[in-house]
């Protein structure tokens, strides 16, 4: 794990921005920062910057940027099956300097070209300038793990991990991206991903499983894998089961790859209690669990996880919530983010990032993308049962199941009805709901419709691969990298794994759910491995806390730090904040929009400040 920039065009980048730019890589990569400068036969300036989170290889020798025959590449990531690689690249005949994953990339891609890319498994965002043509790569892995932004201007091209890298070697401000603005406050987290804006003008990010290549000539951009739902309806249940556990006990053991030691982000659920039971149990993993604890009973998970860290006999640190500076803390939040915190929990994930860090860890694994990719959201229920209405047996077990086990405990309105999706399959109220009212609190008229991606025409099928791909772990992954990489810690998702995504998209939707339980193969698929309390256990728990948890609106220095003067009101009508405030209890959407518009508040207010300082 590392960070990238660069910027291929007609300028030259000063060394004073070449500096600048490489102090602020230095959360994402402490060991080591180095860059190389081209100019190609086309008279084109080309920069690579690279600053070094040492995970793998630890040697200097392995520091980027790194060449191996004409290649010069810049990673930020890691190649999991660089044992096989490197082992089937050696029969080929080619030799290696190092025992790292980057060599072992950039001499695949050395070898074999781009076709390479489909051999590896990995996250990734790299750029790979090759001297023999002058063309440059730019690259991100197959579920946009690693982040890459770009930014166009007359001059040519910019690329980084971190918006504030572009900024750096730019020399200049971005402008902010008001339209992307209201569409989080408005919208929330869900809408960030759907329209390929960010929250600055002409800036976009690179999207996953893509490649652009420059070349003298021109530019090409292309998709180099893509997703499908293609059910085996041959498939039992049991080769389900069996397919799911070998490859997830194959995933744990790919990403258990490190020359450090790694933490493990541990809750209550079934996702992170299966990374952690495989890694304890089948390899005798020395697993350290970290878990946040909620102060909103609502949330509390504290019973299930101390009963599972007994039972697995596992290290474990618990981390309480704390609202101690929340404003100051946040501020600093958003400045790193370079955007607005998407939603609160990852507050709460970056004082669980803080004490890994703390402890030493330089790689922390969490259970991202299990509710997308096993269905474990409440809408999941409703829509399976649209998927079922033709089997009237099937239908009557399920829906009965439904009204004993999830209906009391649904609180979204809109999904206590079962036969919500089969009255209208296109029904997605539910998933911006009160948007209507934020639009109120806006000076401006603003609306925009809903959007979603045809992948599939499965109803949960189709709405799983856009809460993966665009509403929810996308929105995850961001959160994830720049929380990690504040304290240089590497994030792993075992999870996200193309063998194991693409062999679940050839199960059949009927096994997903099971008397009313939610990700049923993943539970069978970890039974005898993870603890039965865990598996069990029908509840879905999440981290969130109300904003009052927070934010002690009786302090008059925080009420009038909230609304004292601000570019924000110029956007959002103080007087309706005012409100929020002056209300004993929110509502959990009113809540949830006093975050938004504290984030959007901070966000203005540093685009008038000085630049970041140096990481």
């Amino acid at each position: 794990m590392c960070g990238i920039a660069g910027y291929i065009g007609s300028r030259e980048i000063s060394a004073e921005s070449i500096r600048d730019c490489l102090g602020l890589m230095h959360r994402r990569g402490p060991d080591n920062s180095a860059f190389r400068h081209w100019r190609n036969g086309a008279g084109k300036n080309i920069y690579l910057l690279h600053s070094r989170l040492s995970i793998i290889d630890l040697d200097p020798r392995a520091n980027q940027p790194f060449n191996a025959g004409t290649k010069w590449v810049a990673l930020n990531g890691e190649l999991y099956n660089y044992v096989e690689l490197r082992e089937e690249l050696e029969a080929r005949g080619c030799s290696f300097t190092t025992t790292s994953d980057t060599e072992v990339m950039v001499r695949a891609l050395d070898r074999d070209g781009w076709k390479a890319l489909d051999r590896c498994e990995g996250m990734w965002a790299f750029a790979v300038y090759d001297e023999a043509d002058g063309s440059l790569g730019l690259c991100r892995d197959r579920f946009g793990e690693k982040p890459m932004y770009l930014f166009r201007d007359e001059t040519g091209l910019y690329f980084g991990s971190e918006v504030k890298f572009i900024r750096a070697m730019l020399g200049r401000s971005l402008e902010v991206n008001f339209e992307h603005l209201y569409r989080y406050m408005v919208y929330g987290y869900r809408s960030l991903y759907k329209s390929g804006d960010t929250f600055f003008k002409n800036l976009r990010e690179l999207p996953p499983a893509t490649l652009l290549t420059l070349r003298p000539e021109g530019w090409k951009e292309e998709t180099y894998w893509r997703p499908h739902y293609a059910p085996d309806e041959g498939m039992s249940y049991e080769e389900a089961v069996a397919g799911v556990r070998e490859r997830l006990i194959r995933t744990v053991e790919l990403r258990l790859r490190s020359d450090v030691p790694l933490a493990f982000c541990m809750s209550g659920g079934v996702d992170s209690n299966s990374l952690i039971a495989i890694a304890k149990r089948i390899f005798g993993y020395d697993v350290h669990g970290f878990t946040i604890y909620n102060t909103d009973e609502r949330y509390d998970e504290r019973e299930i996880v101390e009963q599972s860290v007994a039972e697995m006999g596992i290290r474990h640190t618990a981390v309480p919530v704390t609202t101690e500076d929340f404003l100051n803390r946040l501020r600093e939040l958003v400045r790193y983010h370079d955007a607005p915190v998407y939603t609160i929990s990852y507050y709460a994930h970056w004082l669980l990032m803080q004490q890994i860090g703390r402890e030493g860890y330089r790689v922390a694994v969490s259970g991202t993308a299990g509710d997308e990719i096993f269905a474990g959201y409440y809408d999941h229920h409703l829509m399976y049962l649209y998927e079922v209405r033709d089997d009237p047996e099937l239908l009557a077990r399920s829906l009965e199941a439904w009204n004993r086990y999830v209906r009391p405990v649904v609180r979204n309105p809109y999904l206590q009805d079962p036969e919500r999706f089969m009255r209208d399959p296109g029904f997605r109220d539910h998933l911006y709901l009160n948007s209507a009212e934020f639009e109120g609190y806006l000076k401006v008229g603003w609306k925009e419709g809903w959007r979603e991606e045809h992948f599939t025409d499965s109803l949960l099928r189709n709405r799983m691969m856009n809460e993966l791909f665009y509403e929810a772990v996308r929105v995850i992954l961001h959160e994830d990298d720049l929380n990690s990489m504040y304290f240089s810690i590497e994030n792993r998702s075992p999870l996200l794994d193309r063998d194991l995504y693409e062999f679940c998209n050839r199960i059949p939707t009927r096994y997903l759910i099971s008397d009313g339980m939610a990700k049923a193969i993943l539970r069978d698929a970890m039974r005898g491995i993870v603890p039965d309390r865990v598996l069990d256990e029908r509840r879905k728990v999440g981290f969130n806390a109300p904003i009052f948890s927070f934010l002690d609106v009786k302090d008059p220095r925080v009420r009038e730090e909230v609304l004292g003067p601000s570019p924000i009101f110029q956007h959002v009508r103080r007087e309706m904040i005012e409100r929020l405030l002056d209300k004993p209890y929110l509502e959990n959407h009113e809540s949830l929009f006093l975050f938004y518009f504290l984030n959007a508040k901070i966000f203005l207010e540093l685009q008038y400040e000085d630049q970041p300082r140096a990481g």
